[in-house]
């Protein structure tokens, strides 16, 4: 598969791709191991563990961000290949308490983008709404685009409810995700010829379904070789495992997160139930909050897309740990 056509994290599939004869996995056989055991999910990800390692002789690294989900990976494989390296991308963007925990595990290589985020949205524009929303939009403002593509974004892409964007008084972009996270880990995959191993998850979205439809687990041709042993799992999954085998994890999700990726993200803001992910960010990490809305420039963002990034008056907040 080429590069351009799914991102090394197991974003957008190639459309040419996407019709059903040419799934390697058929959706009811998706559903059908999504309901599978616990048990029987941990021996599907080791053995998925165990034939890509083979396939790519023994060269793997587990892409670890710190998060309940890649910590849970990295245990898995670890207890397979007890040498295997962790590669952490240090965007400047993670919550303090992923970072700490980092630094707990043994044997994790920190990398650094080349660009820090604010010339990143400076050059680029915004992260709002979903990953492909944003490059759809971007790529209309950018791109000098036919007619009939035109309307497909439209048709395919772009909801009626979040057209009201495309008239933003600010640039939006799906390039920062590229510039911050996966440059750095290419750049380490060419140094070392070592191939990744990811924590994606088939249920998180659509289009992580639809990667998983057309490839399984492992992806062992073209130029994006990897792994996503994880594929059928889901959060509850992931929960037990941590439990059942004790495993440290960052205490971020003891403060009231559900997910952990950049702290400035807007994808699937829209979504939050309050309190929101700023919000929350108000009580748990005031000076970042800060940051966030009025040195970046997220402020006129959302307050463009009505959505609020104060803590609610009345409403009380409780942080364990």
């Amino acid at each position: 598969m080429a590069q351009d056509q799914m991102d090394i994290y197991g974003g957008q599939a190639d459309p040419s791709r996407t019709h059903v004869d040419n799934f390697k996995i058929q959706p009811w056989q998706l559903d059908q191991r999504l309901a599978y055991p616990f048990e029987l999910k941990i021996k599907f990800a080791k053995q998925r563990i165990r034939e890509f390692y083979r396939e790519v002789q023994g060269q793997i690294f587990v892409a670890f961000s710190g998060g309940k989900d890649s910590t849970v990976l990295l245990h898995l494989v670890r207890e397979l290949y007890p040498d295997t390296p962790a590669v952490f991308v240090n965007t400047g963007l993670e919550y303090p308490e992923i970072v700490d925990f980092v630094k707990t595990i043994d044997n994790v290589t920190i990398l650094r983008p080349k660009i820090p985020f604010p010339k990143v949205i400076k050059k680029y524009g915004f992260p709002v709404v979903s990953k492909e929303f944003a490059q759809a939009v971007y790529e209309l403002t950018n791109y000098n685009l036919s007619e009939k593509i035109i309307q497909k974004y439209h048709k395919e892409k772009i909801s009626k409810k979040h057209r009201y964007l495309l008239k933003a008084p600010f640039p939006i972009s799906h390039k920062c995700c590229y510039v911050m996270k996966k440059s750095p880990m290419k750049s380490y995959m060419n140094k070392t010829g070592r191939y990744q191993i990811t924590g994606l998850m088939a249920y998180e979205s659509r289009q992580r379904r639809m990667g998983y439809l057309l490839y399984g687990c492992n992806i062992l041709e073209g130029k994006n070789i990897r792994s996503r042993p994880l594929s059928i799992w889901v959060e509850e999954d992931i929960w037990k495992y941590i439990k059942d085998f004790q495993l440290a994890y960052s205490k971020i999700y003891d403060m009231g997160y559900d997910r952990t990726g950049c702290i400035f993200c807007m994808f699937g803001i829209h979504m939050d139930k309050c309190p929101n992910r700023f919000q929350k960010m108000s009580k748990t990490h005031p000076q970042i909050h800060n940051y966030c809305i009025n040195k970046l420039g997220l402020k006129k963002v959302l307050d463009f897309m009505g959505i609020p990034y104060e803590f609610p008056k009345g409403l009380e907040y409780y942080v364990e740990g």
